[in-house]
């Protein structure tokens, strides 16, 4: 494990009490400090007293499955990062996963090798983000048809409504308006934004992709159209 990853901390939320201590006990002689929840109302609690820097969710899990308790905690805190581990696969349950604000999934059984390189993967895709503040000398403001998107503060406005975004929609909309009307490659988005191009990072930018045409979709001039086996291409009629 890579010096700037030990003293990390992590919140491992796994009913299988057996299973659950063993990889705790591993994840701490790799210089990790963790913290195990059986259910996820104790990891809801636990979240909201301490600061994290990574959550491992069970998605099968007594009083609050991994997918709720992601739901409500993207709530209040859409940076810290979530692997969801589960014995399911089918490829519903990874959409679902990343609708719920998860940034990787993992399947059982696995090995401890996997996880730790899942673990290092997420941890460094996510240490190098710098927390932002409105700042007007810093502002990045796209103005475009009648919507007005602020990369900085992570603000979409189409006509009268405005959203907040997360930290990738936000990433992902701004490639695509620095590239308007010009085909954004899915390899080089994946590698920009989530670090690598698997097929389940592929998947999570598909999600949000469809979240983004669905908050612009009042504005009949925008289009974020795929292009077939290249990309996507922010469209904006004049």
């Amino acid at each position: 494990m890579e010096n700037m990853l030990e003293g990390k901390k992590i919140l491992f939320a796994e009913d299988d009490v057996n299973l659950g201590a063993i990889l705790a006990e591993r994840l701490k002689q790799k210089g990790f400090k963790v913290i195990h929840c059986s259910d996820g109302e104790k990891a809801l609690k636990e979240f909201k007293n301490d600061k994290f820097d990574l959550l491992i969710l069970d998605i099968m899990m007594p009083l609050k499955d991994g997918f709720s308790l992601a739901r409500e905690i993207r709530a209040t805190d859409e940076v810290t990062p979530i692997i969801f581990v589960t014995a399911r696969s089918l490829k519903e349950d990874v959409i679902k996963g990343f609708q719920s604000g998860g940034d990787d999934y993992i399947t059982k059984p696995f090995s401890m090798e996997e996880l730790l390189m899942r673990i290092q993967a997420v941890l460094r895709r996510t240490s190098s983000r710098v927390e932002k503040v409105e700042d007007s000398a810093e502002t990045d403001i796209f103005e475009f048809s009648e919507v007005v998107f602020n990369s900085v503060i992570q603000s979409l406005q189409v006509r009268d409504q405005t959203y907040k975004l997360t930290s990738k929609e936000s990433e992902l909309l701004k490639i695509l308006c620095n590239n308007m009307n010009e085909v954004v490659p899915r390899d080089v988005a994946l590698r920009k934004i989530w670090g690598d191009d698997t097929y389940f990072n592929g998947r999570s930018m598909d999600v949000f992709i469809s979240k983004l045409r669905k908050l612009m979709k009042e504005d009949a001039r925008i289009e974020i159209m795929n292009v077939h086996g290249k990309g996507f291409k922010l469209v904006v009629l004049a």
